[in-house]
């Protein structure tokens, strides 16, 4: 906190000329361990992030770049990714300096290289990082490598025949098998990335594989775990043999506290179970899935929102993960309009003959609610209820009489139709 707070006093407008005076004397005199270069950029750098222009400074910032400091070798990148299209004519210059840092003893600036060419897109940068690129995807560091890993999917954005040329697809594929969790994970994510823009490129792993991305998870950060357990949506299991075993390896994740993590693991989970003969294998796993998904109610509305919807789509495809949990989904009167009406259509899909009842009672103190939509769809759900349960069909209908006599307007129009 302490050092944020000296940092607020680098955010003033400053002038170029005084920067570049200021850098230039540095230059020349004893900047005992770079202390004046590196409040001079600090103050650089605090003007780019409130809009002024900096781009003047150029020649005088690429000078320090073989500066043996890591703090300022970030300030300096951070400079040139803000202005290598303004001045496309000096980022050549630093070009040697990339490569020298590429091959530093520390792999942090190893990897703040790499990084930072990645996100120039010019062809000489392009050209300059394919052989340092090509070794720190076999770096001995792994943080070189997973930085290494996304730097592909990057440049592919920038020039994909460059990454189709060098194969660097190919050094994805073998990070894949890589010892070290993150690695995995970075490489899985972009070779996604790189699949969603390639419409002839089409990810198939292998049993062995699988089973390889679901051991890094437990190692895994939360996105990383996302990342991997979607690429195996990418896995077609052979046998029902291997899916169950696939199933059983990451239904643990259910009771993960990340609901992107949660639903993730579903999505998988219900994927994997078409290929699954067994029905009591199936029913295990549905009944797996409900409490982690009720579980997710209990969040705020916009979280709620989302798992309200993903519960939709899954009651559509698996009626029997939530058919005894209808009432978690009644509505409650602080509840936001939009999530009201998601509950409204899951309680719908819910209803069978053994809980129409309290669903009927339920949805007809809905339609003396005061939101006009929502009292709208109530109704509607009433009619749908009878003509989906035969045997309530009748306390439907006289529930549906009672609402025609209050006489108001909106819920006459709705009991009518």
């Amino acid at each position: 906190m302490a050092a944020s707070g000296n940092d607020a006093k680098f955010f003033t407008r400053g002038k170029i000329q005084e920067f570049k005076s200021e850098l230039q004397d540095a230059a020349r005199g004893k900047d005992k361990k770079f202390q004046k270069r590196k409040t001079v950029l600090k103050k650089i750098v605090a003007n780019i992030t409130m809009g002024n222009d900096m781009s003047q400074m150029f020649p005088e910032v690429i000078q320090c770049l073989p500066i043996p400091v890591l703090e300022i070798k970030k300030m300096v990148y951070l400079f040139l990714v803000s202005y290598n299209r303004v001045r496309p004519d000096l980022i050549e210059h630093a070009i040697p300096h990339f490569q020298a840092d590429c091959e530093d003893r520390n792999p942090l600036i190893r990897a703040l290289a790499i990084r930072t060419m990645s996100y120039i897109p010019l062809p000489s940068i392009m050209t300059a990082l394919i052989e340092p690129l090509r070794h720190s995807i076999k770096d001995a560091d792994p943080y070189v490598r997973k930085t290494a890993a996304i730097c592909v999917a990057k440049i592919y954005l920038v020039d994909f025949r460059l990454v189709e040329r060098e194969k660097f697809i190919d050094s994805l594929k073998d990070l894949l098998k890589d010892a070290n969790p993150t690695v995995v994970a970075n490489a899985v994510a972009a070779l996604t990335e790189i699949s969603d823009r390639n419409d002839t490129m089409v990810l198939k792993f292998s049993f062995s594989l699988a089973a390889k991305l679901v051991a890094a998870l437990e190692n895994c950060s939360e996105w990383g775990q996302i990342y991997i357990l979607d690429s195996l949506l990418n896995y077609v299991p052979q046998t029902p043999d291997e899916a169950t075993i696939m199933t059983e390896r990451i239904v643990a994740r259910l009771q993960h506290s990340n609901s992107a993590v949660v639903l993730t693991v579903i999505k998988v989970l219900l994927y994997l179970m078409n290929y699954i003969e067994s029905k009591q294998s199936n029913d295990y796993l549905c009944k797996k899935m409900g409490p982690p998904l009720v579980t997710l109610l209990s969040s705020g509305p916009e979280v709620q929102y989302v798992a309200l919807r993903n519960i939709l789509l899954i009651i559509q495809r698996r009626p029997s993960v939530l058919k005894d949990d209808v009432k978690v989904f009644f509505c409650k009167y602080n509840d936001p309009i939009y999530v009201k009406l998601a509950k409204l259509e899951i309680i719908y899909r819910l209803a069978r003959e053994s809980n129409a009842a309290i669903v009927l009672t339920e949805l007809h103190e809905y339609a003396t609610e005061v939101d006009i939509d929502f009292v709208r769809k109530a109704v509607r759900s009433i009619g749908r209820l009878a003509i989906k349960i035969p045997p309530a069909a009748d306390p439907c209908i006289k529930v549906l009489l009672e609402l025609i006599d209050s006489k108001v307007t909106y819920v006459l129009q709705e009991a009518v139709v």
